[in-house]
């Protein structure tokens, strides 16, 4: 009897359920986190609504208790899988003093978690990628065996970063993978505007790497490619570029409005698309996923996203006194 697509990558019923489980997670936060933007209680949002598949597919072909990741600012599915919760997002969220990534003090989106092996984003996109390059090339001279995971989107792809990082990465043979996000759009901008070849993954061989796109939507099919990259990595073998093709299920940010820019026609095929709701197919499809457990799942992960939004809500912001705390380094308890 043939095995099923997930028994043939070696994941049982219970991780593709964790997996399902995690992507869940990650949607319900979002929504909730759209919600309280348009209650006046939270500035901003920037989603992750139709990536979860991307996000957390790779995540799981990566070691969480020893791997490094660089995300990028949609990536609430990865920062999940490694160690982040619904409470620590609400935080950063509400900006609030206990936020993990910066003590309230950067806009979401921007994680951080030494705990958790989470590198700090900032700002200018794609910066993360030199990162991650560097903390292999940091990793292979100590021979510590890790590999690095970084992220962006495709319209990132065009900034000298990318370039620079991969280059480096691809002539010192690094275990570091890069996977491009590509939704289609950078902002406003179509991908048919943004690069020239016909794939992001197109451009690896320029870089001494293999470069491989996939179907975004299918958590199976990235974990296949990166837990390849991550097995090449750890062998020595060099970094991989990755590109997960998906659709931006939202407006770029809470501060925009894509039906300026997007068709109806684009928007109900990025619908149709919906990876949570295509996994949750498979998984039903193979009784993996019933009616009661999917019930039970969401009951759970509710109750979790209503906690932590309590939680955050009500925890204190940071004092104005601390204002340049983590910003300078201190000296004998005061600001050096």
């Amino acid at each position: 009897m043939p095995k099923n697509r997930h028994e043939e990558l070696g994941l049982s019923n219970d991780d593709v359920l964790k997996i399902f489980e995690t992507m869940l997670m990650a949607r319900r936060v979002d929504e909730r986190m759209w919600l309280l933007n348009r209650a006046g209680k939270i500035p901003f949002v920037i989603s992750c609504q139709g990536q979860e598949a991307t996000q957390v597919g790779a995540a799981f072909a990566l070691d969480n208790t020893k791997d490094y990741i660089a995300p990028y600012y949609r990536d609430m599915g990865v920062v999940l899988h490694f160690g982040m919760t619904a409470r620590d997002l609400m935080l950063s969220a509400f900006a609030k003093a206990e936020d993990p990534n910066s003590g309230g003090r950067q806009m979401p989106g921007h994680f951080g978690q030494k705990k958790n092996r989470i590198l700090t984003g900032s700002s200018p996109v794609t910066t993360q990628l030199p990162h991650a390059v560097g903390v292999a090339l940091a990793g292979k001279i100590q021979q510590k065996d890790f590999v690095t995971f970084v992220t962006l989107g495709e319209g990132s792809s065009n900034q000298g970063d990318f370039h620079e990082g991969l280059n480096f990465a691809g002539v010192h043979k690094l275990p570091c993978i890069t996977m491009v996000e590509n939704n289609k759009y950078a902002i406003s901008v179509p991908y048919d505007r943004q690069v020239a070849a016909k794939n992001v993954a197109d451009r690896a061989i320029g870089y001494g790497m293999p470069g491989y796109t996939v179907d975004g939507t299918d958590p199976l099919e990235v974990y296949k490619v990166v837990k390849e990259a991550a097995d090449r990595a750890r062998n020595g073998e060099g970094p991989s570029l990755i590109e997960a093709v998906s659709h931006r299920l939202t407006a770029h940010s809470s501060d925009d409005d894509h039906r300026q820019y997007r068709t109806a026609e684009d928007l109900a095929e990025g619908q149709a698309a919906d990876p949570i709701g295509k996994f949750a197919a498979y998984l039903t499809e193979l009784n993996i996923l019933t009616e009661e457990l999917e019930k039970e799942m969401n009951d759970r992960i509710m109750k979790e996203v209503n906690e932590a939004t309590d939680y955050a809500e009500n925890a204190p912001y940071a004092a104005p006194e601390d204002a340049l705390k983590y910003v300078y380094a201190e000296k004998d308890g005061g600001n050096a």
